[in-house]
C-alpha cells in the first residue's frame, strides 16, 4: 500500500468515528432539559432490579478513588489505543472491531432519545460521584458539552469495554494475555458501578447491545437452497 493510500485510509476511519461522536452528542440537543423525566426513568430501572444494594455495597467496598481513573480512562485513553493498534497490527480483525463499536454506538442512540436514565449519582440515591470528587475531572457544567449525563441506560462504557476485550484476546497468543485482556470489561463494570455512573441494569443492556451490535455487523443470509430438478 501507498502512503498516500494509508494516509487517506486512516482520514476515512476517523471521519467515520468523528461523525458518529457528533450523531451521539447530538442526541443530548434530544433529551436537553429532560431531568425530570430521566429521573424517573432511573427511578424505574431502580425498580427493575430490586434497588440499589449491590451498587451501594460496591461504593462502600470499593470506594472510587483508583477506579474513577479506570472509568475515565475506559473511554478516552484504552478505547482509541486499542483501536488504533488493532487497525495497526490486526488489520484483518479490526473491522469487525470497528463495525461492532459503530452498530453499538448507533443502536444506542435511540434508546438515549426515548429513554433517559439519570446515572445514580444524579439520580438522588444516596451515592457518591467519585468521578468528580477525586479526579481532574468534573462530570458537570462545561464537561457535559461533551458527552450526554443522563444516557445511563445502555452502558456503553461497558458494552466498548466487553468489545475490546474480546478482540484482544483473539489477537494475543499468550493465556497470561488473553486473561488480562478478558479482565477488562469486569473491571470497567466494576469501575461504573463504583463510581456511581452506571446501574447494574444498564451493565447488563450495555453487554446486550454489543452482542446485538455484532449480530448485526456479521449477519450474513444463508443461501437459498436450489432444489435440484430432475431431468
Amino acid at each position: 500500500m501507498t502512503p498516500s493510500f494509508v494516509r487517506r485510509r486512516g482520514v476515512r476511519e476517523l471521519m467515520l468515528f468523528g461523525a458518529a461522536y457528533l450523531l451521539y452528542n447530538a442526541g443530548r440537543g434530544v433529551t436537553s432539559g429532560q431531568m425530570d423525566l430521566a429521573q424517573s426513568n432511573a427511578q424505574w430501572v431502580v425498580g427493575a432490579q430490586g434497588g440499589v444494594g449491590f451498587e451501594h455495597g460496591v461504593q462502600d467496598a470499593l470506594g472510587g478513588a483508583l477506579l474513577s481513573h479506570v472509568y475515565l480512562a475506559a473511554q478516552i485513553v484504552v478505547l482509541p489505543l486499542v483501536l488504533l493498534s488493532m487497525y495497526r497490527w490486526a488489520p484483518r480483525l479490526y473491522p469487525r472491531l470497528r463495525n461492532t463499536v459503530i452498530a453499538t454506538w448507533m443502536l444506542s442512540l435511540p434508546v438515549y432519545a426515548l429513554f433517559p436514565v439519570a446515572p445514580p449519582r444524579l439520580a438522588e440515591v444516596g451515592m457518591t460521584d467519585f468521578v468528580s470528587e477525586t479526579s481532574a475531572v468534573t462530570l458537570a457544567g462545561h464537561s457535559t458539552w461533551f458527552y450526554n449525563p443522563i444516557a445511563a441506560v445502555p452502558s456503553l462504557h461497558c458494552g466498548f469495554a466487553l468489545a475490546l476485550s474480546v478482540a484482544v484476546a483473539m489477537v494475543v497468543r499468550r493465556r497470561w494475555l488473553k486473561a488480562l485482556a478478558l479482565s477488562w470489561a469486569p473491571l470497567v463494570a466494576l469501575s461504573t458501578v463504583a463510581t456511581a455512573n452506571h446501574y447494574v441494569f444498564d451493565v447488563a443492556a450495555g453487554v446486550a447491545i454489543t452482542l446485538l451490535g455484532y449480530l448485526v455487523v456479521t449477519w450474513r443470509p444463508r443461501p437459498a437452497l436450489r432444489t435440484a430438478v430432475a431431468a
